[in-house]
């Protein structure tokens, strides 16, 4: 039997070949949080051939979520009888105001929960507060969300509602495209995801933008052979969809949660961190389940997007500049005091470059 070792490196060694044959260099994007932390964690980027960069593109949901989001979320955990339930990765992302944990300090009911179902239960638990589950993340998530929707709905739950941003990630990466201020040679497409979407939905970027892409899973011998894939395909002038992670993902993706998904929530144009607006690419409430959404529940008013003064967290997510680029990287802005959330999220790039080596991803 093979080890994963030996996968690896005999991985590397088809890599290397692969780059040799294109002779030019390589950029290939990754558009999944988990895999910019197991890429940076193995050490991968410093194995990887000169001629071959893995930029990391905006596949962290806390990353990508819109300040004016952030500022909504944290306006209303300050208001009078309301508990907000989030994720712990939400609580000390930077809005215009603190942020979730400062609010908390304040006096703010803020409460970190594992999972959607949590909130449904504290709601359960206490009838005279309203209880407003904020939630970000893409369709992994997304359907968690709408399942407690439908939960509260069953249990007629008038004290809760969610305030989600929710995102796809297939407009994000066509968005991208269109724009052209990176120049790619494929995509290392999100394993977690595509298990809820499937494989199919890709097929907009290789048929349009002539766009190889690989799915892959986590492991780095996995990471490696997509990018081996990758590369070999960018030598031959070949653009194909090829799914590597086929024990999880299938052509159709999980029905049920695209049901679900479906029921309760419908696409809208929503403006993405350091992307601006992207068409269709969010997923809003639908009017069936109005009752259940905060926004609406509590007639919150739009907010205008900003970013934090000198943070270059937009233009990182894009794939346009490095952590290392901004002068507030490592000085400024630390794990311990972040100015933006691509340094907050577990899943951020410049976490990564922070706690894994700040020349590591060339």
């Amino acid at each position: 039997m093979i080890s994963t070792l030996d996968r690896a490196s005999t991985a590397l060694a088809q890599l290397d070949r692969a780059a040799q044959a294109a002779g030019r260099a390589l950029q290939f994007m990754e558009v999944c949080g988990t895999h910019t932390m197991a890429a940076f964690r193995s050490g991968l980027h410093s194995l990887m051939p000169a001629s071959v960069t893995l930029l990391s593109g905006p596949g962290c949901p806390v990353c990508v979520t819109a300040q004016a989001d952030i500022d909504q979320m944290i306006e209303l955990a300050q208001e009078a009888g309301v508990c907000l339930c989030t994720y712990g990765d939400m609580l000390r992302v930077p809005g215009r105001k603190g942020s979730l944990e400062k609010a908390r300090g304040r006096g703010a009911d803020v409460h970190v929960v594992y999972s959607s179902m949590e909130a449904v239960q504290q709601a359960e638990r206490n009838p005279r507060r309203q209880v407003v589950f904020a939630a970000v993340g893409f369709e992994t998530t997304a359907p968690a969300t709408a399942a407690a929707v439908v939960a509260a709905g069953k249990k007629r739950l008038s004290n809760f509602s969610v305030i989600a941003s929710h995102k796809q990630v297939v407009p994000a990466m066509l968005a991208l495209l269109k724009a052209g201020e990176v120049r790619l040679d494929g995509f290392l497409c999100p394993g977690h995801v595509s298990v809820i979407i499937g494989s199919q939905v890709y097929r907009p970027l290789v048929a349009d933008f002539a766009m190889p892409c690989v799915i892959a899973g986590f492991e780095e011998f996995q990471i490696a052979e997509a990018l081996a894939t990758l590369a070999q395909m960018a030598a031959s002038g070949r653009a194909e969809l090829v799914n590597q992670y086929a024990q999880a993902v299938t052509t159709a993706g999980n029905k049920v949660a695209v049901r679900l998904l479906e029921e309760v929530f419908e696409p809208a144009n929503v403006v993405w961190r350091g992307l601006g607006q992207i068409p269709q690419s969010g997923l809003v409430v639908r009017k069936k389940w109005e009752s259940f959404d905060a926004r609406k529940k509590f007639n919150l008013p739009a907010r205008a997007e900003s970013e934090p003064a000198g943070c270059l967290c937009g233009q990182v997510i894009a794939g346009v500049v490095k952590p290392v680029d901004c002068s507030l990287f490592g000085t400024t802005c630390t794990p311990v005091n972040p100015i933006g959330p691509c340094m907050v999220s577990s899943e951020g790039t410049c976490q990564a470059w922070f706690k894994y080596g700040r020349t590591a991803g060339r």
